[in-house]
């Protein structure tokens, strides 16, 4: 083996940082280094049976793809070896002296001090090759790039410090070697037995075979015999493919684990072999808990793509829809081409065929846990409820159904808690109501304490709290759910319809005439401000509140459009006030006062402080409020 261009390089600085936690903190769960490396082992390959579909010069007349797992007592090493897709120099620079930036952060983020749990997030995170040092005081990587010729085989080797040293060797085979030299006090892993075990633990499902050298033998006079001699130590078949009998509990929720990078079990799954005009396999999880990246854009999405067991592509976009994001599992074809690109998949009806069935397949399996265990559909909403809202806007085949099953805030519990559904507010709908009565807000809080909701709180009428920034994007899309239209109780004027009596229509229009001098110099004082100014009964407590015209935008809305960048034509509101109020009939009392044009401006800007918009002027607002106050104080 000839050298060459040998150079050392530091680490970046994250490195370190996660090089420290190996070595002094996760050692109470030390066998999931084998369980990461022979992942990894597992993910080249994949990745080697994918170009080589395009390329098969790649696989240098070596198609049999496998891991080997070996070890040697005497010199106290392990060594996990694949004949994957390899890598060139530059790749294990990049690779293994950095982190991806997107999960570094992340990963140092969700460490919670617990050595054990935080052991199991490292494969998450795309850190698992650092699981090394957990039991190696050194690390030996010598590597080849399917493609290239032997002298650009590559040999990285690191203390798990500072730095590492890189060169250039011959390598004859292609593909990944690792090599762990032990630390004192680590030989338990010298063991053929401890070392299966492992394997059959945590890779069992693994489809490539995991070999490992024949048990030593006894001879006639009892002496080990060792074996030259390999085998299988997994099962190396397709766990989807078997038959769902064949499959306990265990094996399913391991097969999660390795699939999604988690360590916790998943919430529930779906098995099924979908025969017909397409015909394909899904096995598809819905996990416990949100992944770290489920807000970024550049994140990975959690389906793998095999066409008749060869692994063609992971992060599948066109596979499951963009709310069902949070989905893990398998998807395996029989009938798309194995040369499919993402360009193919973009425009292909059978693909259209696929996510139907499949997104049909996950919201089954919400419809199961809805109805027979709400602890953990209450836990699915926790994590995954917000993106799960997108639905509504975004599948419009099943929007009726994804309405379904979304769970809301309402005045009826008075909780931040959302565990209404729309089902259950029709139910408790009172006698000659017909609408879905909602209000949105930026908090909780300031929707619960929205004055929008004083007759509604007066009248025993139930309203949805929608505080998610997507819950905009919901009622935007979702005008009507089972007959029952959906109103914001912020917009249009107040209709209660069978909900109000006569007296009480009477009253209101006996007021607007009594108050219109009233409302004609509110609206001639705050002409830039309001489009109109009108008396309301929908306020018992509050002195105003401002309202959007029946088809404009929300001023929520408009506030998170804004915050987002967007160039907004912002519509004035309309100036509701409470003719029983004494801000209001002090008002009535001071209309040709040198102050009303103070009190005017006071009153709308405390209307729009109750619905959580933000003051043009509060340097104004305190100078204006200042004033009277000492006026009143004098």
């Amino acid at each position: 083996m000839t050298t060459a261009n040998k150079e050392t390089l530091g680490f970046q600085a994250e490195v370190k940082q996660l090089l420290q936690l190996m070595i002094h903190s996760l050692y109470s769960n030390k066998e999931i280094f084998l369980r990461e490396l022979v992942s990894n082992a597992s993910d080249a390959c994949d990745k080697l049976r994918f170009e080589a579909i395009a390329d098969p010069a790649l696989l240098e007349n070596d198609s049999e793809l496998k891991i080997g797992v070996f070890f040697d007592k005497d010199a106290r090493t392990i060594t996990i070896r694949d004949n994957g897709i390899g890598m060139s120099r530059q790749e294990v620079i990049e690779n293994i002296g950095t982190i991806a930036k997107s999960g570094t952060k992340a990963f140092f983020e969700t460490l919670t001090g617990d050595a054990k749990k935080d052991a199991n997030l490292i494969g998450q995170f795309g850190v698992g090759f650092y699981s090394s040092f957990i039991i190696a005081d050194s690390v030996t990587l010598i590597t080849r790039r399917a493609g290239l010729s032997a002298e650009h085989g590559v040999k990285w080797e690191s203390g798990g410090e500072g730095d590492f040293n890189i060169e250039n060797v011959d390598k004859a085979e292609r593909g990944t070697e690792i090599i762990l030299h032990l630390r004192d006090g680590e030989d338990e892993f010298l063991n053929d037995w401890r070392l299966r075990s492992i394997i059959r633990k945590y890779s069992d499902h693994i489809t490539l075979p995991i070999l490992m050298q024949k048990s030593a033998s006894v001879d006639a006079e009892g002496k080990e015999q060792p074996s030259n001699e390999t085998e299988a130590v997994n099962q190396a078949s397709a766990l989807w493919a078997r038959p769902k009998n064949d499959i306990s509990e265990e094996q399913y929720k391991e097969f999660y684990k390795h699939v999604a990078h988690d360590f916790a079990d998943p919430l529930a799954w779906s098995h099924a072999k979908v025969e017909g005009r397409q015909e394909y396999t899904e096995l598809l999880y819905i996990p416990t808990r949100k992944p770290f990246d489920l807000w970024d854009r550049e994140r990975q999405h959690g389906i793998k793509l095999y066409v008749r067991r060869v692994f063609i592509m992971e992060d599948v976009e066109r596979l499951l829809p963009q709310y069902l994001r949070f989905v893990r599992g398998v998807i395996d074809s029989n009938d798309l081409p194995l040369n499919v690109s993402r360009e193919i998949l973009q425009h292909s009806k059978d693909v259209d065929t696929i996510r139907a069935g499949c997104t049909k397949k996950v919201l089954g399996l919400l419809d199961d846990l809805a109805s027979n265990d709400a602890d953990k559909f209450k836990t699915f909403w926790q994590e995954f409820g917000t993106v799960f809202k997108e639905g509504i806007g975004e599948d419009h085949a099943n929007k009726e159904r994804v309405a379904k099953l979304c769970r809301f805030a309402s005045t009826h519990t008075g909780s931040a808690d959302q565990t209404i559904s729309l089902d259950d507010y029709i139910a408790r709908m009172k006698e000659g109501q017909d609408k879905i009565y909602y209000v949105t807000a930026d908090s909780f809080a300031a929707a619960s304490n929205s004055p929008h909701l004083e007759v509604y709180r007066k009248k025993g009428v139930e309203v949805l709290l929608l505080a998610d920034r997507v819950d905009e994007w919901v009622v935007s899309n979702l005008h009507q759910y089972a007959e029952k239209a959906l109103q914001s109780v912020a917009k249009g004027s107040l209709d209660l319809g069978l909900l109000e009596d006569e007296n009480e229509k009477s009253q209101l229009q006996n007021d607007a005439d009594a108050f219109k001098p009233l409302t004609d110099k509110i609206a001639e004082t705050l002409s830039e401000q309001v489009k109109e100014v009108r008396v309301t009964h929908r306020l018992t407590d509050s002195a105003a509140c401002l309202v959007a015209d029946e088809h404009a935008m929300s001023g929520n809305l408009e506030r998170l459009l804004k915050q987002a960048g967007q160039d907004v034509h912002s519509s004035k509101p309309i100036l509701e006030i409470n003719p029983q109020h004494m801000f209001v009939r002090k008002l009535q009392a001071d209309i040709g006062s040198d102050r009303f044009s103070d009190w005017s401006h006071i009153l709308f800007d405390q209307a729009l402080l109750a619905e959580g918009g933000q003051l043009e002027d509060p340097a104004g607002f305190v100078k204006r409020l200042n004033s009277l106050i000492l006026a009143l104080a004098n």
